[in-house]
């Protein structure tokens, strides 16, 4: 069809259909392109997840609870007695918790930035009481006292009345039956009697 022709019929029409015309027209042309919009691809969010679950995971990656340190404050200090720590307490801190130190007491026995350790003694010596040895990393020796439940057999040799063989039926005994919980369990050892006892019964912790 010639554009003249076209000119002619819409010359012919009159304003009214010439309007609804329009109209018409609007409504294709508008429904056409709305649905070309919607024929478009679109992004679709995706909440990332964690690898291996969803909230099991997340439950156990919350902090677990901190579990409190038991120490008894022992020796020439004012106020002797089991105290609570946090984790990460230094043997300062449980003498200063037991009152601070007693006069007399001879600190420089004692390695005071040592870490505390649960269930564990700090003993303050006074004048003229010797320490075993200075306390050292994992509790085999605290306050000066050595620990039987961890002590190695070199440690344990130290003891007066000690040797390689005692010590070696102390670790026998407390990997078998247990920990001990009393120094004086020390007499179920084969080996060890009253008088040995006494000798290192100041010596020792449990």
């Amino acid at each position: 069809m010639s554009e003249g022709s076209i000119r002619e019929r819409l010359s012919a029409l009159s304003r009214g259909e010439l309007v609804g015309l329009v109209a018409l027209l609007a409504v294709t042309l508008g429904g056409a392109g709305l649905w070309y919009v919607r024929s478009l691809p679109r992004p679709v969010e995706v909440a990332a997840m964690p690898s291996g679950g969803g909230p099991a995971l997340a439950a156990s990656a919350s902090p677990s609870p901190e579990v409190p340190i038991l120490v008894d404050v022992a020796g020439w200090v004012r106020d002797p007695g089991v105290y609570e720590f946090a984790e990460g307490a230094r043997v300062v801190d449980a003498i200063d918790a037991a009152g601070g130190a007693r006069p007399g007491a001879v600190l420089q026995a004692l390695n005071l930035a040592a870490l505390l350790v649960d269930g564990s003694q700090i003993l303050v010596p006074r004048e003229g009481q010797e320490a075993v040895a200075p306390p050292v990393a994992g509790g085999a020796v605290v306050g000066g006292l050595i620990n039987v439940n961890s002590a190695s057999t070199t440690e344990l040799e130290e003891l007066p009345g000690v040797g390689e063989v005692i010590a070696q039926a102390i670790v026998d005994h407390r990997t078998e039956n247990g920990p001990f919980t009393s120094v004086d369990q020390l007499l179920d050892v084969s080996g060890i009697g009253d008088a040995t006892l006494e000798s290192i019964r100041e010596l020792v912790t449990v």
